[in-house]
């Protein structure tokens, strides 16, 4: 295990890296942090009723703009063999985010975009849990504060559910996808090696063979299937061809401090496009898992600096 996380683009090997690369990482992770945090606005723009017809197009439309992205930069036989050589992590990473798209437009469905972003702040964390149960890889106690704070937040949170205010179906599922998304964040650092875009294009064709089989229709109308064209390869294909691409290219904790920026985002979004105004619970929450997060992040940054500093001959 700490083998394989050593050669991880996590470790060491920044410290090789250019800063022209570097600097094209931080704008890529950036730039899908920002794509996905209009998912939520998008979502609400359409007026099918149908989550599962939802997922279906949106899946769909993703897997052939990720397939299309591999075509155009690897051709047809590379392509054949990315799919080839991801092997069974590439399998986990793809059943991860199919759980994790799946449950979200679901999850719109009971609960705010605010709280599903918010507890979606805490995955560095949950992945850095994840990894001390699984695998024992010592966790620092800063970690370990701040991993107690991300938990205070989000059962403030919610605590919505029991007033009535919120779904605990919707907290559930909320709660599912960040799961998700850190289990594919522990395997992708266990396998730093394997290329993740065939998997994640698994991933969308897995929620969209579920979703074809929950589904009752797949009709939509015009509109609301240029709104999935949207929703489909731009916000979910476009974000996760970013994302795999530039988080290759900047630590992981630089990576996960511009992923907050979906989490701040969202809601904003959500508030100036459609007036969903979140409540003083889910802000109080929130606000709590997000300095936790920037301030854990900001510390490791710090470290990481600091140790550099300290090997630098003088």
């Amino acid at each position: 295990m700490t083998n394989l996380i050593r050669s991880s683009p996590d470790t060491g090997h920044d410290k090789t890296r250019s800063n022209p690369e570097t600097r094209l990482g931080i704008v890529l992770v950036l730039a899908s942090a920002i794509v996905w945090s209009f998912g939520g606005a998008l979502k609400h723009f359409i007026t099918t009723g149908e989550s599962w017809t939802i997922v279906f197009w949106r899946s769909v439309w993703a897997a052939l703009f990720l397939l299309a992205f591999m075509l155009v930069r690897k051709g047809g036989r590379n392509t054949l063999k990315l799919f080839a050589d991801m092997g069974l992590p590439g399998i986990c990473v793809g059943i991860c985010f199919a759980t994790a798209s799946t449950c979200f437009i679901v999850a719109l469905n009971h609960t705010t975009v605010a709280n599903i972003l918010l507890m979606q702040a805490g995955v560095p964390l949950i992945a850095a849990l994840i990894i001390w149960i699984l695998f024992r890889e010592r966790v620092t106690l800063p970690t370990w504060i701040a991993i107690a704070f991300v938990i205070m937040g989000v059962a403030v949170m919610v605590s919505d559910s029991f007033s009535g205010k919120v779904s605990p179906m919707g907290d559930a599922l909320s709660l599912l996808i960040a799961f998700a998304f850190a289990c594919a964040t522990v395997i992708t650092r266990r396998y730093a090696h394997v290329r993740m875009v065939p998997a994640v294009c698994l991933g969308t064709v897995m929620s969209a063979c579920v979703s074809a089989v929950m589904a009752t229709t797949f009709i939509v109308t015009l509109p609301d299937m240029g709104i999935l064209i949207v929703f489909g390869s731009l916000n979910l294909g476009v974000g996760l061809a970013l994302f795999v691409t530039g988080v290759r290219l900047v630590p992981s904790a630089l990576a996960a401090l511009l992923g907050t920026t979906e989490t701040v985002l969202g809601p904003i979004w959500m508030w100036l496009i459609h007036d969903e105004i979140p409540t003083t619970r889910t802000m109080t929450g929130g606000l709590i898992v997000l300095t936790a997060l920037i301030c854990h992040i900001s510390w490791r940054i710090y470290s990481e600096k600091s140790a550099i500093v300290n090997k630098t001959p003088i």
